[in-house]
């Protein structure tokens, strides 16, 4: 909870209540349903919730948006996001039932009614969204596919374009060579753990993936 407060200080009480309900959530699913590896439990804040929280800082949520998190898994980056963002409509999707059952669970548990989680593949979601949330659940090129139709051609008036916002290690020049446009933001300019030295925010926009 120390990471949240450090890097996110001006947050509603209710929020940071809710972050803290996290861990023992968390802690309570994962020993039913493993969602999250047991050795990463220990760096549970840092590993899931804050790296989830990266995207915010790289762009903002206003109210009314809409926003997919295709492959939430346990519901990382979406339910961090949705904390953040209350205003926010925020639709998590994973192909793993039990996986989904965590994430109602605990947007139940946290009250977050702008969660929606769904049991579904990601290419047979309907509906548009204004960007597209990730953390890296394959290869960029099976990932595009999945995206394809579903981003909203309206131009938000502040930050970056609507398009995918996909949380990345490592080095993403050979994955990301048949990608007409991204911007790699690094989380290491955010955050100075180290775990964040090679993490980063690829934003894609939206005629990159038409």
């Amino acid at each position: 909870m120390e990471l949240i407060k450090k890097y996110f200080p001006d947050l509603e009480q209710e929020q940071y209540a809710r972050f803290e309900r996290l861990l023992p959530l968390y802690t309570t699913w994962n020993a039913q349903i493993n969602v999250i590896s047991r050795k990463d439990m220990a760096h549970f804040y840092e590993r899931h919730v804050l790296h989830s929280m990266g995207i915010a800082k790289v762009r903002s949520f206003e109210k009314g948006l809409d926003v997919l998190d295709i492959g939430t898994g346990g519901g990382f980056p979406g339910i961090p996001l949705a904390i953040l963002f209350p205003e926010t409509h925020f639709h998590l999707v994973d192909s793993i039932g039990k996986k989904i059952k965590v994430v109602q669970a605990v947007a139940d548990a946290l009250e977050l009614k702008n969660v929606k989680a769904e049991h579904a593949r990601a290419e047979k979601i309907k509906g548009t969204y204004d960007f597209i949330v990730s953390r890296a659940v394959t290869h960029i090129d099976r990932f595009l596919p999945w995206t394809r139709g579903k981003i909203k051609k309206a131009r938000n008036k502040t930050g970056l374009a609507n398009g995918i916002l996909y949380l990345k290690g490592g080095f993403i020049t050979d994955e990301f060579i048949n990608v007409k446009q991204y911007t790699p933001y690094a989380l290491s300019s955010y955050f100075k753990e180290p775990f964040f030295d090679t993490k980063k925010v690829v934003h894609i926009p939206l005629p990159a993936i038409l």
